[in-house]
């Protein structure tokens, strides 16, 4: 858990607003899909502290539950957040199977899976931790050994690939070299120090204008 959770034990938490209960809203920390409301009293916030998985204060069996205690998907805490009025938490969570008692993925019915366009975020940080590591028999970190000007030549070469087969060839094999050419552009980026998301902001300004 991160320096947020870690904020929470300075803070005072207004419980006395709800009769000892504060809502706490389960968020996937992956797909940022929202799985479930449930309620925290102190006793609850505490056990989930302790044992890093998502507990609420059941008020139909007045008593103390972890979430998965009975179906084992449990919730696997990652992060908590209090809001501005200090009443409600939004608790961060990887799942462990479906949330919801019937059977769906959360308790809104909906299909809790990222999206694809997600993976490439997941890829930016395997890239950059081969920066930061260098692992031995990688071949990004063979791209990184050889700098930034092999880099550069090989996002040139896929790009003159990409461009062949969409004039040319397949749409399979077109999806191919533009994927060899995002991927190659993305180690590009990280050796300059530079993600996707410096593309996304200078994107977004030209969409502004």
């Amino acid at each position: 858990m991160n320096n947020e959770y870690n904020k929470l034990r300075h803070v005072k938490i207004d419980f006395e607003k709800m009769g000892g209960l504060v809502p706490a809203i389960i968020q996937d920390d992956k797909t940022g899909k929202v799985l479930m409301l449930g309620f925290m009293n102190e006793e609850a916030l505490a056990k989930t502290k302790e044992t890093g998985k998502v507990t609420f204060f059941s008020r139909t069996r007045n008593r103390l539950w972890t979430k998965g205690e009975t179906s084992g998907n449990t919730l696997q805490v990652t992060n908590i957040l209090l809001d501005c009025d200090k009443d409600t938490l939004l608790v961060k969570a990887c799942p462990s199977g479906p949330v919801c008692h019937t059977g769906n993925d959360t308790c809104f019915s909906e299909r809790n899976a990222p999206e694809d366009i997600l993976f490439l975020k997941q890829l930016q940080n395997v890239i950059e931790q081969r920066r930061q590591e260098m692992p031995e028999g990688s071949y990004t970190t063979t791209l990184f050994m050889k700098g930034v000007n092999r880099m550069a030549q090989k996002v040139g070469e896929e790009a003159v690939e990409t461009v062949i087969e969409a004039t040319n060839g397949t749409e399979e094999r077109f999806v191919y070299e533009a994927a060899d050419l995002i991927y190659h552009l993305m180690v590009l980026l990280t050796s300059k120090g530079l993600h996707l998301e410096d593309l996304c902001r200078e994107l977004m300004k030209r969409h502004k204008g």
